[in-house]
């Protein structure tokens, strides 16, 4: 491990998952079955489920690691193992930059969630971007083996995307404060968001 990637383990992580858990939990459904795609270790799924005990978060991803703080189950990173709508919501949190055909997941997800989608993840958008975002990809994932095909898109790519499957923007935002200080005008200004999106015949039918 570099020493890059040893700070970014010890002072960015941690306020990520503090600052992720709280702005995801809102948006959340406060009770049923709610799928992580991509989840890691399962530490964010974790603190999600923790304020709100009667969320019951099960793990997806397609490098299952030895410890996880959830259960999770391994997928082909195609096809979810699982029936139409069986959870309440889903989410996606920094996962669709690292596939190929981000569509694909985005139309299994509104396949197997009854009610909204939550997505966090970047957007190819303001000065140097590309060359940021492929700079934290490599110190936060490299180490733990994840694709880093750097698949980023920009705003309005992502709501074309959405608007194609018939997918509603209930909230679009962009400032979430994940770095201290001077970092944040480095590494968060416009290159992330958190939305939740859903059918239109589901919309806040998860509030």
């Amino acid at each position: 491990m570099s020493v890059l990637e040893r700070v970014h383990g010890t002072y960015v992580h941690d306020r990520r998952v503090r600052v992720l858990a709280r702005e995801l939990s809102i948006l959340l459904p406060d009770h049923g079955q709610i799928l992580d795609v991509g989840c890691g270790d399962g530490l964010l799924a974790a603190t999600i489920q923790s304020e709100k005990p009667g969320r019951a978060i099960t793990g997806l991803d397609v490098l299952v690691r030895k410890n996880t703080h959830v259960p999770v189950q391994h997928f082909d990173g195609h096809s979810f193992p699982f029936a139409a709508d069986s959870f309440d919501a889903l989410m996606f949190v920094d996962v669709l930059h690292h596939t190929e055909d981000p569509e694909e997941l985005l139309r299994e997800a509104a396949r197997v969630s009854r009610h909204s989608i939550i997505i966090k993840d970047h957007t190819l958008n303001g000065v140097a971007a590309a060359t940021t975002l492929r700079f934290m990809d490599r110190i936060g994932n490299r180490r733990h083996g994840v694709a880093l095909p750097h698949n980023y898109w920009p705003e309005q790519r992502w709501l074309d995307t959405f608007s194609r499957l018939g997918l509603i923007v209930e909230v679009w935002k962009t400032k979430l404060g994940l770095y201290a200080g001077p970092a944040d005008f480095l590494f968060g200004r416009s290159l992330h968001f958190i939305a939740r999106v859903a059918a239109p015949d589901r919309l806040s039918a998860d509030r």
